[in-house]
């Protein structure tokens, strides 16, 4: 939607640029899901750090010497940090943003020391698998996900990865959640498509509606005559576009899936309206196309 909107041009003219930025925007998500799955692993080497200094001070009272080392060895982030596979694609794909900009961790850190859920987690010097897992999941979704400095940086770092984060956050909290202590070195490591159809699917979609721009844009006047042009907005054209384009050029995709998916964009990201205005007319332009047989739609349940 972004790409298209942002897109000047007509149907000659090429995209070659905007499709660059769609594919890199799209490989993008998987570095934001590295950051903050090794600000996971920055956490630990935190705790390791300040246990070690806590114990050795120079005035150090019996409690410092004997200082629970319980977040140190939390197995999860043992888990992480251990984990070669993920260490080498953080290698690969240069994931230092915590070298250099350590003052986020140290944010993140203080705020779990302060917090409620490490005083409970400290009661005991040991536990089992099972609390360090829920004390990892609970720390990044009560301190991690909402905190808005770290919003803030990651904004700073990605125009893209503000709209990526929610997605991301909730990948993350569904692999804490799952994780066991027989988890493979690959559980950490998802993939970013299903499959080779689920990338085509994104550029076959932004070739698609802008390959179509003027045959879409008709049909678009043609169900809006009683609406004054200068009052749609923008981005309801570019989503009308890419729904038409779906319901007409992907026959596997049911039109229900469809209208769903673009009321929610539209509900997200323009005007309050846009989303009645939006299924209003898809839900006309379906009608007329199954009274003159001409939905293009493979398959069962797909109407």
């Amino acid at each position: 939607m972004q790409t298209i909107y942002s897109f000047k041009g007509g149907e000659s003219d090429s995209f070659d640029k905007e499709q660059r930025f769609l594919t890199h925007s799209l490989d993008n998500i998987y570095n934001l899901y590295l950051l903050l799955i090794s600000l996971l692993i920055e956490i630990q080497k935190k705790a390791e750090d300040h246990a070690e200094k806590t114990s050795n001070k120079l005035l150090a009272t019996v409690q410092d010497k004997n200082f629970n080392k319980k977040l140190v060895n939390n197995e999860v982030l043992l888990m992480l940090k251990n984990n070669v596979l993920l260490l080498d694609e953080l290698e690969l794909r240069k994931i230092t943003n915590w070298e250099q900009d350590s003052e986020y961790v140290d944010i993140i850190f203080r705020k779990i020391l302060a917090s409620d859920l490490y005083e409970q987690y400290m009661q005991t010097k040991t536990s089992s698998f099972k609390e360090d897992k829920e004390f990892v999941t609970d720390v990044f979704t009560d301190i991690i996900a909402p905190n808005n400095k770290l919003y803030d940086y990651l904004e700073d770092k990605n125009l893209t990865w503000i709209d990526d984060l929610p997605v991301v956050n909730t990948v993350i909290l569904k692999l804490l959640r799952k994780v066991k202590q027989q988890s493979s070195s690959k559980h950490f490591l998802p993939k970013l498509y299903k499959d080779v159809e689920d990338k085509e699917y994104a550029i076959n979609l932004f070739k698609k509606t802008l390959l179509n721009q003027s045959k879409l844009s008709t049909v678009i006047q043609e169900k809006t005559q009683n609406w004054d042009a200068e009052r749609i907005a923008s981005l309801d054209t570019v989503l009308l576009k890419m729904a038409i384009c779906e319901i007409q050029k992907f026959p596997s995709i049911p039109v229900k899936v469809t209208i769903n998916e673009y009321l929610e964009i539209a509900k997200e990201y323009s005007t309050p309206k846009s989303s009645i205005f939006i299924n209003g007319i898809l839900d006309k332009l379906i009608k007329e196309y199954q009274e003159s047989d001409t939905l293009n739609k493979t398959g069962r349940g797909l109407m």
